[in-house]
């Protein structure tokens, strides 16, 4: 479930804005509010089969556009390979110990961009 939790969460915050407002406040509640669906249709005064609905339509629909637009696998990709430059300029002594500064902070700038 936490698995599940993290990549929905991931979803949301990459797509979650081209979502109805009803799914957007549906999977926040659901998901980071914590709420169960019974307790979500209450506060929405709908039906429990209603926020089932709704939620796993979220869900396929942030999955979908992930799929066409790959942001998130992207954007991991790019974590990684910025991790793999850090280290590389990092452990790298033939790089001058000024451009080896610059590097390092150029390359950490990137990473808390992304």
């Amino acid at each position: 479930m936490l698995d599940r939790t993290i990549e929905i969460g991931m979803l949301f915050d990459y797509y979650g804005k081209l979502l109805t407002d009803k799914q957007k406040k549906i999977v926040e509640l659901y998901y980071y509010q914590d709420l169960s669906l019974g307790e979500i249709a209450d506060n929405l005064d709908i039906s429990r089969q209603g926020v089932y609905d709704h939620l796993h339509r979220a869900e396929d629909t942030l999955k979908s556009y992930e799929k066409e637009l790959n942001l998130v696998a992207r954007n991991k990709k790019n974590i990684k390979i910025i991790q793999e430059l850090l280290e590389f300029v990092k452990n790298n002594e033939d790089i001058k110990e000024d451009a080896r500064i610059f590097l390092i902070d150029k390359l950490n700038e990137m990473n808390k961009n992304i």
